[in-house]
C-alpha cells in the first residue's frame, strides 16, 4: 500500500518549508508537544485543524489526507 498517510504529509509539508513544529503549533493555536502528537499519529487532528493546515499551506484537504498527489486546492467560488 503506497498510500501516504497524512501524518507523513504533515511532516513533509513542514520540513519542505524549513518550519519547526512550534511554528505550525502556533498556526493551530496549540503547543509544540501537541502538534508533535499529530505528526507521529498518536493523536488525531480535528476538522478545524485540518482546515487551518490546508489554508496555511494553500493545499487541498484531499492532498493532505492522501487521496491525491495534486496539492493545488480547488479555486474559491
Amino acid at each position: 500500500d503506497d498510500k501516504m498517510y497524512y501524518t507523513q504529509r504533515l511532516k513533509d509539508l513542514r520540513e519542505d518549508r524549513d518550519l519547526h513544529q512550534a511554528d505550525i503549533a502556533a498556526v493551530l493555536d496549540t503547543t509544540q508537544q501537541q502538534y508533535s502528537l499529530y505528526e507521529t499519529g498518536k493523536r488525531k487532528m480535528d476538522v478545524e485543524q485540518i482546515i487551518k493546515i490546508c489554508e496555511f499551506y494553500n493545499i487541498s484537504a484531499d492532498y493532505l489526507l492522501g487521496f491525491t498527489n495534486d496539492a493545488k486546492p480547488l479555486p474559491k467560488k
